[in-house]
């Protein structure tokens, strides 16, 4: 395309959009039009300098506002399927390939983290993405990762659930963050230096809410480990022994603990030492609700409740659940 200009290394032309149209914009011509936009022609004819730096103030300023609503808005991902197709090499029909960030964009994680089955889901995807993905989302994917993090921290605030768990997601976040910003330019870095200092900073200030975050309930046996902490009182009924004894029925089979019994100096069972080394013998495995499910027919991700377009005859007998290390796993090419 030819470059249109006085001289190949002039600018080009300056233009003003008129209610007449687009006209050229001369710096030394009193005459540039009855109604310029959003330009006063007292102004014109005092000072051209000041007109066209003006100008120029007023499209940075345009540009400040277009940038603060895109860095702020919370719902930019919005599509009317709620399914992807996962595509790993071009074929004659669809060309290109489907990204890990395209996926999470599409699938509308900031509506599940809503959903309790599918919770636990989302936090677990995101904390792997976190570890070892966080760097090959594009720079929308990662707005858009922040963004459902956020809301899921201060749905933690809100209902009190859940804390342990998110605070393992922050810590392995932040750890990666102080990686990436002390290294940077050893890896390829999506985005200025001082976004991600500034989401570094907004972790550590999350992780010092649910620091100081009070607990109404017991979720699991380390917060009855913190509650005996407190005072002497609290740390005899969490050493009570029913107590480690119900934990240890609850989480594990007659046949598990049997198989592992603990006696203390008296004789009676140690519940808790056998909470504990039950733990490490079965560990517990990953359970969710709710999972995303890929249709091995139609190499589609999808909610179970949105749905996919399928064209198999029995498309019950093509779906498989997807875990989140999965998920990661079907981007890896």
């Amino acid at each position: 395309m030819p470059f249109l200009g006085q001289d190949w290394r002039s600018p080009g032309w300056s233009w003003i959009k008129t209610e007449d149209g687009w006209k050229r914009f001369e710096y030394f011509n009193h005459k540039l039009g009855d109604n310029i936009n959003e330009l006063s022609l007292e102004e014109l004819d005092n000072d051209k300098e000041n007109v066209y730096v003006g100008d120029v103030c007023e499209v940075a300023a345009k540009k400040r506002k277009k940038d603060f609503f895109n860095n702020n808005t919370k719902s930019q991902f919005l599509f009317q399927e709620r399914w992807i197709y996962v595509q790993k090499e071009s074929t004659r029909e669809r060309h290109g390939y489907c990204t890990l960030g395209e996926a999470f964009n599409r699938l509308d994680f900031s509506s599940a983290i809503q959903d309790v089955r599918r919770f636990n889901y989302v936090v677990n995807l995101l904390q792997l993405i976190a570890k070892s993905q966080l760097t090959s989302l594009s720079g929308a994917a990662q707005k858009n990762y922040f963004n459902v993090l956020e809301k899921i921290v201060r749905k933690v605030l809100d209902d009190h659930q859940n804390p342990r768990l998110i605070k393992a997601l922050l810590n392995d976040l932040s750890s990666t963050l102080c990686i990436l910003i002390r290294e940077v330019g050893k890896s390829v870095l999506i985005g200025n230096i001082n976004i991600w200092v500034c989401r570094l900073e907004t972790i550590l200030n999350w992780q010092q809410q649910l620091n100081n975050l009070q607990i109404p309930k017991f979720s699991d046996a380390c917060d009855i480990i913190n509650l005996g902490q407190a005072t002497p009182t609290l740390h005899m009924l969490s050493e009570d022994r029913q107590l480690w004894k119900k934990l240890c029925q609850f989480h594990f089979a007659e046949k598990q603990f049997c198989r592992h019994l603990i006696l203390s100096e008296k004789g009676h069972v140690d519940w808790k030492l056998m909470f504990f080394t039950l733990q490490k013998y079965y560990p517990q495995k990953e359970q969710y609700g709710d999972t995303l499910q890929f249709c091995k027919h139609c190499s589609i991700l999808f909610w179970n409740d949105s749905g996919h377009p399928c064209t198999a005859n029995d498309p019950d007998s093509c779906l498989t659940p997807v875990s989140p290390q999965h998920f990661i796993d079907l981007f890896k090419f």
